[in-house]
């Protein structure tokens, strides 16, 4: 047998050295792949930036699957597998007269692999993408299919579930009434604007992102997502604190050709081709980055982005960009949003790791008196005890975690370094 090379992520910073891959056409098969294996992790579209796809024994992609996107019109929801990307599922969502409630910057990732991390779009009122769950249906350590509905015992604990409650099969989501959108950005907003406003400028619009740089006198992008029931003038405001409406497309990353972003300028469009920052017929960049984010609580935000400008210029010295975003709070054990509204500091960096990791190290211990939480599948250096030690149900998903699969089957050594911790 030719000896196999190494897999990687999307960025190309993380390899995998499982003992096999695994790629099922059908769910009987998947269900036997699980079933007679000792350890078993799934590869989804490879957008972490950490080991936290790892596996120690096999590694499984279900993308060789038919997928399926079932609507129940009367209940709202669509039932999909959860190898989906946001891309297919919204567009097949968007034909039949329906919207999710809110999409990640890239519409590329999958749907399973995007709620079991605690991923998320923007906006003040708008939750993760994991609050729009109302059932979970997991391939279980014996190959046989177990769901968790919303309302039961355990489905706050198994919505966000890092990969350790079973391989994902499908997953059912809240549905709204399609809406259409328009989407605007502003150029050169100041520091002081954005500390001196920050509740007005993120509440101003269904969807709001800011975008710096950093460096020694950060100017911000201001980029907001308006949905057209709720826009109540024809024109939005030429400026905002001094920032003018920009005079053509942008790309997040200041001088970056913005052919692959979505559509700006205020030309009108459904919902699935504005939420995004990026359209899904491009692939936004090379993957030559590495990407790290910190969610800390909505009243602590003005504070944070004061101390990341007291290390603006270090922070800047190997930094693409920086995006600041918003959303709710919710009760799902392991959302980074768990219990208090959120606000995400996410970093895309160069892809020189050796340049990057002190960065992140002070970077941390500036958000160190905001008890922030790393992103599950970003880089950060944060002990796995420390992390764990602000979730406050840590330990009661540690011991779901042990009774739904008491052998460990689809633990790994991310996933090992935190239940530890909790006593699993």
């Amino acid at each position: 047998m030719p000896e196999r090379a190494p897999l990687h992520n999307w960025a190309g910073n993380v390899a995998f050295s499982p003992v096999s891959f695994a790629t099922p056409t059908t769910l009987d098969e998947a269900r036997a792949v699980v079933a007679g294996a000792d350890r078993v992790r799934v590869l989804g579209s490879g957008h972490s930036f950490n080991a936290i796809a790892a596996s120690e024994g096999v590694m499984l992609s279900l993308a060789g699957m038919e997928p399926f996107a079932e609507l129940d019109i009367l209940k709202g929801t669509v039932r999909a597998s959860g190898w989906l990307t946001y891309a297919e599922l919204s567009a097949a969502v968007h034909r039949a007269g329906f919207a999710l409630h809110n999409m990640a910057s890239l519409p590329h990732i999958s749907v399973a692999g995007s709620i079991a991390t605690g991923t998320h779009g923007s906006g003040d009122r708008n939750g993760n993408l994991a609050t729009a769950v109302a059932a979970i249906e997991f391939i279980g350590p014996d190959g046989e299919l177990r769901t968790v509905r919303r309302g039961e015992e355990d489905f706050a604990g198994s919505v966000v579930h890092l990969g350790a409650l079973g391989v994902v099969h499908s997953v059912t989501l809240d549905l709204l009434p399609a809406f259409e959108m328009r989407q605007y950005v502003y150029d050169g907003l100041g520091l002081d604007a954005v500390l001196a406003n920050f509740d007005e400028l993120t509440g101003s619009a269904y969807s709001t992102s800011l975008f710096t740089p950093w460096g020694a006198d950060p100017r911000f992008q201001f980029w907001v997502k308006q949905r057209t029931k709720d826009q109540t003038h024809p024109f939005p405001p030429s400026s905002r604190y001094g920032a003018p409406l920009a005079d053509g497309p942008r790309h997040p990353v200041p001088g970056v050709d913005p052919a692959a972003c979505t559509v700006q300028q205020g030309q009108t469009g459904p919902w699935h081709e504005r939420l995004p920052h990026f359209r899904p017929e491009f692939t936004p960049s090379s993957g030559d980055e590495i990407q790290s984010e910190y969610l800390i609580g909505r009243d602590d935000a003005v504070a944070a982005l004061e101390a990341l400008a007291g290390i603006g210029e270090r922070l800047g010295s190997v930094l693409q960009i920086c995006e600041v975003r918003t959303m709710a709070a919710d009760d799902l054990w392991l959302s980074p949003a768990f219990e208090r509204d959120t606000v995400g500091l996410h970093f895309t960096w160069t892809s020189d790791d050796a340049a990057v990791r002190p960065v992140v190290g002070a970077l941390e211990a500036a958000l160190e008196p905001f008890s922030a939480r790393p992103h599950w599948g970003k880089l950060f250096t944060i002990p796995m005890n420390e992390i764990g030690s602000r979730y406050r149900r840590m330990g009661d998903f540690a011991k779901l975690r042990a009774r739904v699969d008491p052998e460990g089957k689809f633990m790994n050594g991310f996933s090992a370094g935190l239940f530890d911790t909790a006593g699993s």
